[in-house]
């Protein structure tokens, strides 16, 4: 059985191209993430916000959810909850980065609640891609290359097998930097968080993704 996919348009960063989407994924406009997918032809499945970004026509026979402008949460996020209540069990953010730091570390705090609802959640950026880590491991393919840094959330006890640096339930917490710039090998590796939360991050030039496991 297929995992139901989402993927989410932000008003971040895009590359130039239209990036390679699941087919059978539920598209999310979130605000101006609807002018990016506009320009290049692709109509949603869903269009939230509160237009503050986006000032432009609105596809026919799309469903539009909108919200006041005053409002606790950002358009992102709500694009988030509208995907969990449909069942989302993999979530792309696209244009979630880049562009204002707030906002960027705002989509990052919605990989964290992901990852601790059980949730595959991806941030994808024109030269990082982030996921978010609790009591799961991420399994990478040997032809990954570059570098990959691990980030706690509040604390994390993490493994890493396969990389250049190893760990063994290893604490990390969020006042020190010891996950970042760790090393592929052209080995197949592995990244567990036994306990707590944290965030990863490796370059974008590595097609596909990890394999998510419980542990």
């Amino acid at each position: 059985m297929s995992v139901k996919t989402f993927a989410l348009f932000g008003s971040g960063e895009y590359g130039a191209a239209m990036p390679a989407l699941p087919a059978d994924a539920f598209l999310i406009a979130a605000d101006g993430g609807l002018a990016f997918l506009s320009d290049h032809g692709v109509t949603p499945h869903l269009i939230v916000g509160d237009f503050d970004s986006y000032g432009g026509p609105l596809p026919e026979g799309v469903e539009v959810i909108r919200h006041p402008v005053m409002k606790d949460q950002t358009d992102m996020e709500l694009a988030v909850w509208e995907a969990l209540r449909r069942g989302a069990e993999r979530i792309f953010l696209y244009g979630g980065l880049g562009g204002r730091l707030d906002h960027t570390l705002a989509n990052i705090q919605l990989l964290i609640l992901l990852a601790r609802r059980g949730v595959e959640g991806y941030l994808m950026g024109k030269t990082e891609t982030l996921t978010a880590l609790s009591r799961r491991a991420a399994r990478f393919a040997p032809d990954f290359s570059g570098t990959v840094s691990v980030f706690a959330c509040g604390g994390a006890v993490v493994t890493e097998t396969g990389l250049f640096y190893k760990l063994h339930r290893a604490a990390l917490t969020d006042e020190r930097p010891l996950g970042v710039s760790n090393e592929f090998t052209g080995a197949a590796a592995e990244i567990a968080v036994h306990e707590g939360t944290a965030v990863l991050l490796w370059g974008a030039e590595n097609r596909g993704l990890p394999q998510i496991v419980e542990v």
